[in-house]
């Protein structure tokens, strides 16, 4: 079984690149900005690969350490923009549901979804081939506004002092989850590097 490297860097909340090999976030503890992240890797597998994988929500617990399940919504079968799923998560102890929004779906390229509450996240899934037929891949996740005082209460309840911190690592594991799922199918396949 291949794993992946675990090095890798986010990108603080004001959109700067941390320089440490390991990933830093803004350094904060209460989280009273709007967080943004984002984690970059590349998979030895094709685009239309990949973005199959992502975009069927069913198997997001497959990847994620927070997401644990997903399940559409409303009718929909599929990733189209409107669509709606509910994800339910889970933090240490705390558990809550999403129903999410996609609001941008393009063919190998581009996956993303809002979540509705007070912060307004944006989840974002960014993909293109490389020169050698892999993937590049690019995860993100941007606040519209802090998390509501009672929400950061209740994630520092569950051990989390550092909620970008948190996201950073998660999206790191989702990333190289998703990549073993991947090239395990794929012939010939390397392994997967997380970069900055």
């Amino acid at each position: 079984m291949r794993t992946a490297p675990s090095t890798a860097t986010s990108r603080t909340t004001n959109g700067t690149t941390n320089g440490t090999t390991n990933g830093t976030t803004n350094g904060t503890t209460s989280s009273s900005q709007p967080v943004h992240v984002v984690v970059d890797a590349v998979i030895d597998a094709a685009p239309a690969t990949v973005f199959a994988m992502i975009t069927d929500i069913t198997r997001m617990g497959d990847w994620s350490p927070e997401t644990v399940s997903a399940a559409w919504l409303d009718g929909a079968t599929k990733a189209a923009e409107g669509a709606r799923f509910k994800g339910n998560n889970r933090l240490g102890r705390l558990q809550w549901s999403t129903k999410p929004t996609i609001t941008r779906v393009e063919q190998d390229r581009v996956f993303e979804f809002a979540v509705p509450g007070k912060s307004g996240a944006i989840w974002r899934y960014d993909l293109r081939s490389t020169e050698a037929g892999a993937t590049a891949i690019t995860e993100s996740v941007h606040q519209q506004r802090p998390l509501p005082a009672p929400i950061r209460f209740l994630q520092r309840r569950a051990g989390v002092t550092d909620r970008a911190a948190n996201l950073r690592e998660g999206m790191t594991i989702t990333l190289q989850r998703l990549s073993a799922a991947a090239t395990s199918t794929t012939p010939n396949s390397q392994t997967t590097e997380i970069l900055a």
